[in-house]
Parts: structure tokens; sequence; C-alpha cells
């Protein structure tokens, strides 16, 4: 478990180092965590055994990030990643509300350069999101639950929508997905009495079903 903690923070430290525009250094902090996450004995008793020295000549384990290693089993944390969070916390409101729009944080960099996506647009209502919610995990919440409304009724949203949507967070819900039958574009309707299927062709009438139950189209009714 301890090798999964790890390596699920030096993750966590490669996304906010890649948020933050760092260079090589997110994919070292990810090479790391695969390597955590695959590795078969407890990284903690590497570590009772050789200490610090030992950690450092684990592959893809350098010096900086076995002292980090050494700082969690001593004090329960890391200074950086917890360092990293406060610097990089607007950016992670912006790059979340861009996740639930379907941008991940690559094609958001990419059309933040060609200027497709103005970003400091979004900085300000992010950091109003922030004093409003209280923290990152909330605000996070927060729009997440707009999303899900807001894609289920085919709404577009935004961050500020959020603002609007606060009072009313708790009762927010996704619209149902319907499915309806269909039977080459004809829709179908189920008899309880007769125990059948029928298609309702052009002219209004129903035609008894005689077609397997994979024949049946199932339609996502909004």
């Amino acid at each position: 478990m301890i090798n999964q903690k790890i390596a699920q923070i030096f993750k966590e430290i490669s996304e906010l180092l890649e948020i933050n525009g760092v260079a090589f250094k997110p994919k070292a902090y990810k090479k790391a965590a695969e390597y955590l996450e695959n590795l078969k004995e407890d990284i903690s008793s590497i570590y009772q055994k050789g200490g610090v020295k030992a950690l450092e000549k684990l592959p893809r384990i350098g010096k900086s990030m076995a002292k980090k290693i050494e700082e969690y089993f001593k004090k329960g944390k890391i200074k950086y990643y917890e360092e990293l969070k406060e610097k990089t916390v607007i950016r992670q409101i912006v790059t979340y509300y861009f996740e639930t729009k379907g941008i991940n944080l690559d094609q958001l960099k990419r059309d933040a350069k060609k200027r497709k996506i103005i970003y400091s647009r979004f900085t300000k209502p992010a950091k109003e999101l922030l004093i409003l919610s209280g923290s990152v995990n909330k605000a996070k919440e927060a729009m997440y639950k707009v999303a899900e409304w807001a894609k289920s009724r085919n709404l577009d949203y935004a961050i500020e929508t959020v603002f609007k949507k606060w009072l009313e967070l708790d009762r927010l819900k996704p619209k149902e997905i319907v499915k309806k039958p269909y039977y080459h574009g004809n829709p179908m309707v189920w008899s309880q009495t007769h125990r059948k299927w029928y298609v309702i062709n052009d002219e209004g009438e129903w035609l008894e079903f005689a077609g397997k139950q994979s024949d049946i189209e199932w339609r996502i009714i909004k």
C-alpha cells in the first residue's frame, strides 16, 4: 500500500508540474510512479534496510526523489508536493474545467498557444470559485455536478455557471437517460397484455414484431 501511496503522490506531482508548464520533470516523476506501482518489495522495507542510499540505487529514483520518499516516511507528507498544490490552485481549477469539456491538458496548451483559448479569461472566475468553495477539491466537485447536469441537457456551461447554481448544487441532477426501442427506424411498443413487441409503421399501424431481441435498436432520447 505504501508503494501505491507514494506512486500516487509522484503522479500528482507530475500532473502539477505539467500544469505549471515545467519541462522534463513531469516525465521523470511519472516514470518513478510507474516503477513504484510495479515494485513488488515494500519501499519502506528497502528504506529500513539501507536508508536513503538504498532508495537512490533504485531504478527511476534519484537523490531528489529518494529524499522526498524519506521525508514522507519521517513526516507523513512531502513539502515540495504541498507547495506545488498551493502554487497551482488556480491552474488546477481552470484545467479541470476544460477536462469536463473534453479538452485535456495537451490540447488546452495547444489551443492557448494558438489563441483559440484565451487562458487569462478563465483565471478570474477560477479565483472567485476557489474563494466561494474554500478548496480546490470542493471547487472541482461543484464543477463536476454542474457539468453533468448541463451535458445531460445539451446545455453549455462556464465556470460562472457554478456561481449561479451554487445554492442548488445538491439538487442538481443529470437528466435521466431514456432509451426507446426502434426497428429499421420505426418506433416499437411493448404490449404487456399480449407479452409481445409491436412495430409502429408510418401509417400508425401496430405490426407484430417477429425478429430477434438483438434486432432491436435502442436509441437514447434526451
